[in-house]
This record gives C-alpha cells, structure tokens and sequence, in this order.
C-alpha cells in the first residue's frame, strides 16, 4: 500500500502542504499520498485517531490544533517540549512523536536561503506567542550576540525569559523598551498583519543592511514589512521559505530524504508589493 500523511487544521482549505509534500514526493521518488483533513474543533484526537487507524504513517499539524499535538504526542521532542506544541506527528506502533520543525525551518530559510548568518548577530523577535516559542531555541542554537523578544505585554515577553533561561539569555520588554536599540535581523511572529494592523515600534529599530522577515506569508507587503521598507530596509522577505523548509525537515523525518525546496519555494513566492 501507498503510505499515507496529511495535514490536519480548521479551516485547512488555504494549506498549501498537500502541494508541497506532493512535489517533494516526486522529487525524490517517494511513493505516498498527501492529503487535507479538516478537523472538527472539538475533534482533532479523534481525527488524528481515525487517520492512524486506517493507516497513515504521520500528520503535520496546523492551526489551531499545534498545542494540542502536544498534548497528544507520547514521546514529544525538546523542541516541542519547549515550544508547547508540535507541528508533526509520526505514529510507530503505540507511540506517537511529536516535533516542532517551525524554528529550524526559519533558520533555515534565513541562513540558507537568505543568506544572512544569525552567528554574531543582534537578533528580535516580535511577539510571545507560539510561533516564537517554536524560533527561540533553534535561533539561540545559531550563537547570536543578542537575541531579544518584544510584546505588547511585556510580561509575556518576561515570561518567556524565564522559561526558556536554562537554554538562552533572553532580553524581553515592551516595544517601548526598545527604544535606542538597533537589530540586525527583526522577525515579526505576531499576527498583527493578518489583520491590517501596525506594530508601534520605536524608530531606529533596523540596523544598517538588516534584514526583516514576517512569518506571515503570501500577502504581498504587510505592514510590518512596509514599516520597515519606509525605515529603509531594502532586504525585506515573508514566510513562505519557512513553510517550505519545515515541511522539508517533516518529510525527512518521515522518509529519511531531505527533498531540495528551491523550486518548491519559487513556485509559492508572491511578490513583496
């Protein structure tokens, strides 16, 4: 039998892994199908259950059910151990793994794809949240001189210090507390995007060449990126490389091959404009 994955989300109809996976499957010559899953909000165990049942091998996860992947996972790794949630799942026998590939898909976009080394650098990351929670370690992992994180509550920026102090130095405030601080590499994981809606950072955030990356993708120029373009940042990416590169590392560690994401990532690129 062909073997089979999916990803799981509601709404999922937007996903673009089955594209993805399908693509990387062809690549590398690996015989399996892909598929979407809409769960029920209340039904994501169920869902996953009936999916394992009749004999899929693994699952990404998306919104708003990566926390529960979590909770789910029999033997969950350190990166989503740390992060509260997983992004994949693989099943084997009784047990099911859980992994978070959403940081070292960012980091590699970042250093693979853009080119920018986080070795050295200052580095920030906007929002608490989640999707920070799953960047922190692999970023910390890279040796930046500064790594910081900022949010509108800066008590959620302080509490992610702590949680994350036996394996980073953290810095952590408020935006206003990045006053008279300049950054290399600024990373939005908010969703103020999605929404319309601006961040109120203080000018002189963007070190001369920094990069700016919004791990929203496929809208074009967002408003953080816009902020940052009339800051005069000039290297300005979204977060269609990350979805592809975790995706990547999901197919690694189902498969065992590491599928080449360069096409797959020029095929889903929208112009930042």
């Amino acid at each position: 039998m062909t073997d089979r994955y999916a990803v799981i989300g509601h709404p999922i109809s937007h996903s673009k892994s089955p594209q993805i996976h399908t693509a990387f499957a062809q690549a590398t010559g690996q015989s399996l199908t892909y598929t979407a899953i809409e769960a029920p909000l209340d039904g994501f165990a169920a869902t996953v259950e009936a999916f394992r049942r009749e004999g899929g091998r693994g699952v990404n996860v998306t919104l708003p059910f990566k926390l529960q992947a979590r909770e789910l996972a029999t033997h969950p790794s350190e990166a989503a151990r740390l992060a509260g949630a997983a992004n994949a799942l693989k099943f084997e026998g009784d047990r099911i793994l859980g992994e978070n590939f959403d940081g070292i898909g960012l980091v590699n976009d970042l250093q693979v794809n853009l080119g920018r080394s986080l070795k050295g650098r200052r580095v920030l990351l906007l929002g608490a949240g989640g999707a920070t929670r799953g960047a922190l370690l692999p970023i910390a992992q890279q040796g930046p001189a500064l790594l910081a994180v900022a949010n509108r509550s800066a008590d959620k920026a302080h509490a992610l210090r702590t949680d994350f102090a036996a394996h980073a130095a953290l810095q952590s405030g408020g935006y206003a507390d990045l006053a008279g601080e300049a950054f290399d590499v600024v990373i939005n994981a908010t969703s103020a995007g999605l929404a319309g809606e601006a961040l109120p950072l203080p000018a002189g955030l963007f070190a001369p060449g920094a990069l700016a990356y919004d791990m929203v993708y496929g809208k074009g120029l967002t408003p953080f990126l816009r902020q940052a373009r009339e800051a005069g940042v000039q290297t300005l990416a979204d977060g269609v490389g990350m979805l592809v590169e975790q995706a990547a590392e999901a197919f690694l560690w189902w498969r065992g091959v590491r599928p080449s994401t360069k096409q797959v990532i020029a095929a889903l690129t929208v112009p930042l404009a």
